[in-house]
């Protein structure tokens, strides 16, 4: 596998609701982020004093981030309705070179900001909110 281009990573929202999807605008950089929490299942009788875990408990979640040039486009007017409405649309990110993860998020912080000589510019934050899918590229 070759070196990617941070570019290529992307956040895509589901305008409409009808699995045509559009990258947010205006976005330099990106994250993405898994987790899943432990269920601790150590006792007395654990093999010494180790902790256990138990396999396949525990909740599961994504977070994305990112930052980048105010544009006031359309996937930014629509990013502004989802937080303001509480909606939790679809969304999609490409990981090149990886592949692609699709499910419900919520928009939990939406900031803008801009210096007096600079550009305007803004921050998303999403939660998972249901199950995601993964397809490999």
């Amino acid at each position: 596998m070759t070196v990617q281009k941070g570019r290529d990573l992307l956040i895509k929202l589901d305008m409409t609701g009808d699995g045509q999807f559009q990258t947010v605008a205006g976005l330099r950089a990106t994250r993405i982020a898994f987790n899943a929490e432990t269920v601790d299942v150590t006792s007395l009788e654990s093999e010494g004093r180790w902790r256990e875990l138990l396999g396949g408990a525990g909740i599961r979640s994504a977070t994305i981030s990112g930052s980048g040039v105010f544009r006031d486009g359309e996937t930014d007017e629509r990013a502004r309705q989802i937080f303001f409405e509480g909606e939790i649309p679809r969304f999609q990110v490409v990981i090149p070179d990886f592949g692609n993860v699709e499910g419900p998020f919520q928009i939990t912080s939406l900031e803008y900001s801009g210096s007096y000589n600079g550009e305007a510019s803004y921050e998303i934050s999403l939660a998972s909110a249901g199950a995601l899918s993964f397809v490999s590229l």
